[in-house]
């Protein structure tokens, strides 16, 4: 049988969770007869080819799956029944919990078919504002580089003193790592090429700035990242390439402008009342509220080939480091 990817999965089970939220009150009622051919009974509940149809989609099954994953589905949906039916005998649907998560899978639908009816009536990007945005963006499209990056993991308060004067003199991290050796001191070593399309600007200035062979020091939560630039690569994103990254980015960007134009309407009608300590500060507001960060748009799932990543977990760790700020050792 063909399997689901990891994402319908993921999506399936989202589905099913809020589908128990919302289906116990249902399940205590006499037997309803749905709309739409049926396609099984659990308990006299019928499960309809209306709902295996509407899983199918929410799913993202493309057509040729359909036939393989149709049966996946309606065995997960017959399961879904059984465990609703045995929620409802023991009353869980009535304990504060999942009450309380009803209610808001309940908001967060209804919020979401408003601000979808809203979004629905604008239109796609065109030609020229993703033109004009690939133009206004050489470094990520038109002039990306590529750089090739060695990774070093050491435990936090292993940055110490007569280390950071061995990163200030290594010529290589292999000499850092051999001197992490000498000291016994327990590290993981990784690889990855990353692009000026993954990193945030003043980042990628700094890389640019000091070149190959220079170690940078990235604090995470609980470790130290040293970082070593072996190469820098031209690696351009062509128009052709980017376009359809740069229509799903401005997309999104014009969803969440009307989202929140949406929002600031309804709250100027509205009549809204905080108690107790729960008010806002008005005065203050966000300076970058109406910016763009472009580093919202590098989304590395969209930008980068697959072969360009050699290690995905360090990869993810750098890009949460690059958020917690780099220091550069001299």
């Amino acid at each position: 049988m063909l399997a689901l990817n990891c994402t319908n999965r993921l999506k399936l089970i989202v589905l099913i969770i809020v589908s128990l939220l919302s289906a116990c009150d249902n399940a205590k009622e006499s037997v309803e007869k749905k709309p739409g051919q049926a396609l099984a009974s659990v308990n006299g509940n019928e499960i309809t080819m209306l709902q295996l149809n509407d899983e199918l989609v929410r799913a993202g099954v493309r057509s040729e799956q359909f036939e393989a994953a149709s049966k996946q589905i309606l065995e997960s949906l017959i399961a879904r029944q059984l465990i609703v039916d045995e929620a409802v005998r023991t009353k869980l649907d009535r304990t504060p919990e999942v009450m309380q998560a009803r209610e808001r899978a309940n908001a967060q639908v209804i919020a979401q078919a408003y601000l979808q009816r809203i979004t629905n009536k604008l239109g796609k990007p065109s030609q020229i504002e993703i033109d004009e945005f690939y133009q206004r963006n050489p470094g990520y499209f038109e002039k990306r580089k590529q750089f090739d990056l060695t990774i070093v993991r050491i435990a936090l308060n292993d940055l110490n003193k007569e280390l950071e004067t061995v990163l200030g003199t290594a010529k290589s991290i292999d000499e850092v790592t051999a001197w992490l050796d000498k000291q016994g001191t327990q590290y993981t070593r990784n690889v990855a090429l990353r692009s000026t399309a993954d990193l945030s600007s003043n980042i990628v200035n700094m890389i640019l700035e000091k070149g190959k062979n220079h170690i940078f020091v990235v604090q995470e939560r609980t470790h130290n990242l040293l970082i070593a630039v072996n190469a820098i690569k031209e690696n351009p994103l062509s128009l052709t390439l980017a376009t359809p990254q740069i229509e799903k980015f401005l997309s999104n960007q014009k969803y969440k402008y009307a989202s929140e134009e949406e929002i600031n309407r309804l709250r100027s009608s509205a009549k809204i009342e905080y108690f107790g300590k729960n008010a806002p500060n008005l005065n203050l507001k966000d300076s970058n509220m109406n910016a763009q960060p472009m580093e919202s748009f590098l989304d590395k799932k969209d930008l980068e080939n697959s072969s360009n990543n050699l290690n995905q977990s360090n990869s993810m760790s750098i890009e949460r480091s690059i958020e917690r700020g780099m220091m550069g050792l001299k």
